[in-house]
């Protein structure tokens, strides 16, 4: 229970939360509205023509994804449609089409962690306070969003970049025992043997974006 750990106080709930559902109705359907812009480019504008392809967070609003995000930092909004069958190379532009997801967070944390930095200019203002609590929580929940996409299990947009990178040669059998590889991931995702990896994940981006977030200031100060 984060809110009940000490030292967090009400200020810290409510800027979480207020993070929260700025990235719930605004970067979640900017991930959807990728998917669906990536595809288009590549050859598929199922997005488009079924109307799904629109910025507004009602089209993709998932209550349950929604209600996940809000409690755990994981969850997920309504998908666009995609047919791979409309692409030229499908494997491929099918795990571009995935990528645009997750690094739409990847995106909006590097963006958040610039404004973040922003403020240390404006140190003393009343209320520069409260706009560096959203700003990181807003930063790490992008963050733990990203890292969670990017998880190879199925229906998640790793997944899909994952079986862009299984050899032809394999594939009859993967499609095959397709079933059996899905029941077997969602068991590992259960018994926990995805937290180290997503832990790796989490890690690996928050080093990234604090490094691209932090590279205009350096340049600055310098």
């Amino acid at each position: 229970m984060w809110f009940l750990q000490p030292g967090i106080s009400m200020l810290d709930v409510l800027m979480r939360i207020f993070a929260t559902l700025v990235i719930i109705f605004l970067v979640m359907p900017l991930h959807e509205y990728a998917h669906g812009w990536v595809a288009k480019k590549l050859g598929d504008r199922t997005a488009e023509l079924s109307g799904h392809m629109t910025l507004n967070p009602m089209s993709h609003f998932d209550p349950l994804g929604a209600f996940s995000v809000l409690v755990f930092d994981i969850g997920w909004a309504k998908s666009v449609p995609i047919d791979s069958k409309n692409f030229k190379h499908p494997r491929r532009d099918l795990a571009l089409t995935a990528l645009a997801g997750p690094l739409t967070h990847v995106i909006a944390a590097i963006l958040g962690t610039v404004l973040l930095n922003s403020t240390a200019f404006l140190a003393g203002i009343s209320f520069i306070g409260p706009i560096q609590k959203f700003l990181s929580y807003y930063i790490i929940i992008n963050i733990s969003l990203a890292g969670f996409n990017f998880l190879p299990i199925p229906p998640f947009d790793g997944y899909k970049i994952l079986e862009c990178l299984i050899p032809n040669k394999y594939l009859l059998k993967y499609y095959r025992y397709y079933p059996l590889i899905l029941l077997f991931l969602l068991g590992l995702m259960l018994f926990g043997f995805f937290e180290i990896p997503l832990m790796f994940i989490r890690q690996s981006l928050y080093g990234f974006v604090m490094k691209l977030g932090n590279l205009p200031f350096m340049v600055f100060m310098k």
